[in-house]
């Protein structure tokens, strides 16, 4: 029976939040002290705002004050609150109180002229009051504090606790599902990762029967494989299956800026997953906080190995009994320190690597399940033309093939839609420039090439086009029949040679090569001296194997072999790949001059059309030239499933 999960807590009271629980906006609270603030200010200079009345010229002012007619003043610094003993109208203004201003220099006749009007005089000082004075000494203080207190309040959310100086419990990053509602079910292919799986379902479900037959349970279970295998859909499987909470939270969460950070974090996610055990607990991209230590040219990274420390130790502090079962995602399993592989972290290693042709039916059926598919759209064969495509891939392709779809104005997804979300996931979107007539041609018989030597070897050619998309200006389509996890020499040398038919087709009938061949030639060369040395097929090199060159784990690029392969070793290498890339060169040359007639009517066929599927294409080469005999050879079952002409293939 599965284990019933526990329902989630209500969230607890914390202060700033409003009656209903919500958290109080923080820019209301800053709106209220500001206000609060100009509200004192306001009120401590009130007395010195008294309604002032319609401005008089200064000279007006004398002269009034020596006709009589002014009552009293009220100086406050230079300026004079004018008050008369009848409304006057001054520049079309009736008052009984006026504002002017003394001059800068002291008027001698002032004085005198009031005294002599009888004119009350009285003197107000204008300095602020004294609340207003704090408030003027006090304010540059209070932005300083109201910055700190912000920058405390940022550092708080940076490190997960209280701030620089605060101890408050680490700030949880995490995600907790209490309940998921994916099972294996949803989960196409990886058939092997989930037998293996369904073991920790069983532990999890029923602890005591697996431990009255003497079982330990692995602590930790490493999920790795290339990226959009479904690694965290498995995870996410495993906790739906069980019935059990799912605690989440990628690598790069534990670290951040402050030193101690990670580990804190590290404490918190476990305590949190054994207090609600049984549960799953996955760690997804751990070789960002897992990697090797004491590796790179920059030495040790303090922050990120502090946080594997606590990580290790956390896991070596499980109990038999906690039945809180870790996972961990990684694209890169060469990375990750050896410690935490070792016997009693992460025991086990549960591979996903990239779907078969059954598999990647079954991935297809289960993403076009709710997509209004043709009856003639045959999943079958689109799953053989997707060979080294993952689950999220092939997800794309059919999203892609349901814009083709909607583009076209049509409700029903087609072979023709499934063909454009092939193309657009590949090589891009089409150019919106067309070729020169002359380019066209050179493509047009650059793709013969490639399709007429792989006829002849007896690979299948699912389609050609000419139309430019992303990079390419044009591409040639295998079909495999079925996968192949080996090729053996001559199978190899089939692929050689369809990689340089392009290039001799446009030698032989147009006379020169031009840029468009450069792909072709770098994945030839590639293969080329993987086989003489790295695969021991060069019978002049030997069964040996020699790093040409690398790609570094930790520096992520290729770098020059580091010792135990000489100079003069790599030159002898060299050689044998230029000379098996020559001999597959003049076979496809070979080919190009006797099917001829074939290429001709390629050629013209995709001048006419620019993209040729299977059945035209099959029509096309079957069709023996006269007195030419047909010649077959092995299949070509490489993961390399699109050769193109462009600057980047």
């Amino acid at each position: 029976m599965s284990a019933a999960p526990q329902p989630p807590k209500p969230p607890p009271k914390t202060p700033g939040t409003d009656p209903s629980g919500e958290p109080t906006p923080g820019w209301l609270k800053w709106v209220l002290i500001g206000g609060l603030l100009v509200f004192l200010y306001v009120a401590s200079t009130w007395d010195a705002q008294e309604t002032a009345g319609p401005p008089m010229a200064y000279s007006d002012f004398v002269a009034r004050v020596e006709k009589g007619e002014v009552e009293k003043v009220v100086l406050r610094g230079r300026k004079v609150d004018v008050f008369m003993k009848e409304a006057t109208e001054v520049d079309g203004k009736s008052s009984k109180r006026f504002r002017s201003n003394l001059p800068a220099q002291d008027d001698d006749a002032l004085w005198p002229a009031l005294r002599k009007s009888e004119v009350k005089v009285s003197v107000k000082d204008d300095s602020a009051s004294p609340l207003s004075s704090i408030l003027a000494l006090a304010l540059p203080w209070i932005l300083i504090l109201g910055v700190w207190f912000w920058l405390s309040r940022r550092s708080r959310g940076l490190m997960g606790a209280g701030g620089p100086f605060g101890s408050k419990p680490t700030q949880k990053r995490f995600t907790v599902e209490s309940e998921v509602d994916v099972t294996f079910d949803d989960v196409a292919g990886l058939d092997a990762a989930k037998r293996d799986l369904r073991e920790v379902v069983a532990f999890l479900e029923d602890p005591a029967r697996f431990e009255a037959l003497g079982g330990k349970m692995p602590r930790g279970i490493l999920l790795a494989g290339p990226p959009g295998t479904g690694k965290t859909l498995l995870a996410r499987a495993v906790a739906g299956e069980a019935g059990v909470p799912f605690f989440s939270l990628s690598g790069s969460e534990f670290i951040e800026m402050f030193v101690g950070v990670g580990a804190a974090r590290v404490r918190s996610l476990f305590e949190s997953a054994r207090k609600v055990a049984p549960a799953i607990l996955f760690i997804d991209e751990i070789d960002a906080v897992g990697r090797s230590r004491g590796t790179g040219l920059g030495g040790g990274h303090d922050e990120r190995e502090q946080t594997l420390n606590q990580l290790l130790a956390e896991m070596d502090g499980f109990a038999r009994d906690e039945r809180v079962v870790v996972l961990a995602a990684t694209n890169r399993p060469d990375v990750l320190d050896p410690a935490l592989l070792r016997p009693g972290r992460f025991d086990r290693r549960v591979m996903a690597g990239l779907p078969e042709v059954a598999a990647r039916r079954a991935i297809l059926g289960v993403h076009t399940r709710k997509v209004p598919l043709d009856p003639d759209v045959d999943l079958d064969r689109w799953a053989r033309a997707t060979p080294g495509l993952s689950g999220a891939d092939l997800a794309n392709v059919v999203n892609e093939a349901v814009w083709a779809a909607f583009r076209r104005g049509s409700e029903l997804i087609a072979d023709v839609d499934m063909a454009a979300g092939l193309d657009k996931f590949i090589l891009g979107e089409p150019r919106e420039g067309r070729l020169h007539p002359d380019e066209k041609h050179r493509v047009a018989v650059h793709e013969a090439g490639h399709a007429l030597v792989a006829h002849i070897d007896g690979t299948a050619v699912m389609r050609m086009s000419i139309l430019p998309r992303g990079m390419a200006l044009g591409i040639t389509q295998p079909l495999p029949e079925e996968d192949k996890h080996l090729q053996t020499k001559s199978e190899l040398l089939a692929r050689l040679r369809m990689l340089m038919g392009g290039y001799a087709a446009e030698g032989a009938v147009l006379g020169e090569v031009s840029s468009g061949a450069e792909d072709d030639l770098k994945r030839a060369t590639q293969l080329a001296l993987r086989m003489v040395g790295q695969m021991g097929m060069s019978d002049r090199i030997g069964p040996m194997f020699y790093e040409h060159a690398r790609e570094h784990p930790f520096l992520g690029a290729r770098i020059a072999t580091e010792g135990g392969v000489s100079d003069a070793s790599i030159h002898i290498l060299e050689e044998e790949a230029g000379t098996m890339l020559r001999q597959a060169l003049a076979a496809a040359e070979a080919v190009v001059v006797e099917e001829r007639e074939r290429l001709d009517r390629l050629v013209d066929a995709l001048m006419r059309d620019e993209t040729l599927e299977r059945d035209a294409l099959r029509t096309l080469l079957e069709q023996p030239p006269p007195n030419s005999g047909e010649r077959s050879g092995p299949d070509d079952e490489t993961s390399a499933n699109v050769v193109s002409i462009g600057n980047s293939g």
